[in-house]
């Protein structure tokens, strides 16, 4: 029996409206900035402990289809700096999407060390908060790293919680499990900040023409 169907016919019509279409991820889309980063990282000496300030920006894109499957998501820009610090400490891109039809949310991200990953999670359309996880090995959603990372500071699994507030900020907690050359037991690599919004996203491009180009 052929579970899949029909795996070619796109829903008709899809509506172009992003930013009306985006479920939890709607609490995302946006500028915004955290002042409060903390980071625990493994170094030769032991864990470090370090604060950081970031900038991140989500901005909607065109709604995406599958086959039947339709996806609305944002496009993603993270940007971190320790304090008084001019090089970059972090830099991430990615998207977020959110299949309406099943509640299923995928995280997309890609670092500039030679790594990538995609998670998923599931969350209610009000959902407040949002958990999204990846394993190593895996096909389907999974890490895929550099030689040397693999060899090194091996990522065996990723988990982000993002939790939504009243007041309109949200505040993230972030895992890596990792295996470090050189010692017995996994380090958990762990980030988190609160963030607060500092600009309002764009409209995603089919709707920005369908509006006049406004």
């Amino acid at each position: 029996m052929d579970r899949l169907g029909d795996i070619f016919t796109e829903p008709d019509p899809i509506d172009p409206d992003t930013l009306a279409n985006l479920g939890p991820l709607r609490r995302l889309a946006g500028i915004w900035e955290g002042r409060s980063g903390s980071d625990t990282s493994p170094k030769a000496d032991g864990p470090e402990h370090r604060e950081f300030v970031e900038r991140a920006e989500f901005q909607p894109i065109d709604p995406q289809a599958n086959g039947p499957q339709l996806l609305y998501g944002l496009r993603y820009h993270i940007h971190i700096n320790a304090p008084g610090e001019a090089s970059t400490f972090h830099d991430q891109i990615g998207y977020w999407l959110w299949e309406p039809a099943t509640g299923l949310i995928m995280q997309t991200l890609a670092i500039p060390r030679g790594q990538v990953a995609l998670a998923c999670g599931h969350v209610e359309n009000d959902g407040k908060r949002i958990v999204v996880a990846a394993k190593r090995g895996q096909t389907d959603y999974g890490i895929c790293s550099s030689t040397f990372l693999e060899q090194a500071f091996r990522t065996d699994s990723y988990r982000l919680q993002i939790d939504f507030d009243d007041d309109g900020t949200w505040s993230y907690s972030e895992d890596t499990i990792m295996m470090v050359h050189g010692q017995s037991e996994p380090f958990v690599h762990h980030d988190s900040s609160r963030m607060a919004k500092v600009g309002e996203p764009d409209l995603n491009p089919w709707l920005k023409i369908a509006n006049g180009g406004k």
